[in-house]
């Protein structure tokens, strides 16, 4: 994982906290287990293991879905095919927030862990195929004309 202080200062635009877990502890909130980041409330947790692309991909399903399920956020984040196409959009987005990460380490990593898209590859797909999840995430103000993220979550 990358330095805690960076990736907390990135939640916390959100309105979210980091809860970072020692090496060998179960993370509570996680949908897919071992060591993929947890969503319980406004904290993320994770551990030094958790992939960056995990604690980004459930760090944007907290910033894309509706107050009302935000409030009641357990594990489970839910939303249909549309928000989780912005979901995936946005994690390549924040993931230039990040020092030593950026978009193209952020797609050769939701490759390697099994993302699919119809053009074979995260980066295609970004690039190439995305329109319907631009529009959503500026349908929602979490995006502005020029794609760069408003730092706002969904109203």
């Amino acid at each position: 994982m990358l330095g805690p202080a960076s990736v907390a200062a990135l939640l916390a635009r959100y309105g979210m906290r980091l809860e970072l877990l020692a090496a060998d502890e179960p993370i509570p909130g996680s949908f897919w287990g071992e060591c993929e980041a947890g969503l319980r409330g406004e904290t993320l947790y994770a551990r030094p293991d958790t992939p960056v692309h995990s604690i980004l991909h459930e760090a944007c399903h907290f910033i894309c879905m509706s107050p009302e399920r935000r409030a009641a956020l357990d594990t489970n984040a839910g939303g249909d095919d549309a928000e989780e196409s912005a979901v995936c959009y946005l994690q390549v987005l924040l993931s230039d927030a990040l020092a030593g990460v950026g978009r193209e380490r952020i797609c050769a990593d939701m490759d390697a862990w099994g993302y699919s898209f119809r053009l074979g590859s995260t980066q295609a797909w970004f690039e190439r195929d995305a329109e319907d999840a631009r529009a959503w995430l500026r349908r929602h103000a979490l995006t502005d004309a020029s794609d760069r993220p408003t730092g706002r979550c969904r109203d």
